[in-house]
């Protein structure tokens, strides 16, 4: 199985790229330059890398999604889970909460989502 992810430039690319697309790539260094401040050449390099890496595709100056953002959130949350907490989502859950407190609506999105992916038997 292939992993998705992404250094913190790139994603911040791929973004756009998920925001905009498909788009011409006229247009998306006319966007880098406004949201990212890149020039036309650092735009070009990282499409260019990231075309060879398989997220995205540039044809004829068109350039479309290959991978979903949701496909790659998947992926580094993943990544970011078993390298941070050995794969406790339990222990991640409780680190990101510290002491915020959960409103009633959040309380109940969580119970659903749990719900909705609760292993069979358990």
């Amino acid at each position: 199985m292939e992993s998705w992810k992404l250094c913190d430039s790139d994603y911040r690319f791929m973004s756009i790229v998920w925001d905009h697309a498909p788009l011409g790539s006229g247009e998306l260094v006319k966007i880098c330059r406004e949201e990212l401040g890149w020039k036309k050449s650092t735009t070009y390099t990282v499409l260019r890398k990231l075309c060879e890496k398989g997220y995205i595709a540039n044809e004829n100056a068109v350039v479309s999604v290959l991978v979903p953002r949701e496909r790659v959130q998947e992926d580094e949350s993943t990544y970011f889970v078993e390298r941070t907490f050995g794969g406790s989502l339990p222990g991640f859950l409780t680190a990101f909460l510290g002491n915020k407190k959960l409103s009633d609506r959040e309380v109940k999105e969580l119970e659903q989502l749990i719900s909705a992916h609760k292993e069979d038997g358990v």
